[in-house]
């Protein structure tokens, strides 16, 4: 399973560690938007590749 976590407001605690623990197990990406270098258009082909998208 391949598993996209868009941060809105950048990483936390939580997201962190479940992103950690997932990436044990699954093909994780992690999209920072608060960084602020961000291809728009890429992230919306992310969103439809992946299986699942957890945005935080």
């Amino acid at each position: 399973m391949n598993i996209l976590h868009i941060l809105n407001d950048g990483p936390s605690g939580l997201s962190d560690r479940i992103i950690s623990i997932q990436k044990q197990e699954f093909a994780v990406k992690v999209v920072d938007l608060s960084g602020g270098n961000v291809s728009y258009d890429e992230l919306v082909d992310d969103i439809f590749a992946f299986d699942r998208v957890i945005s935080w």
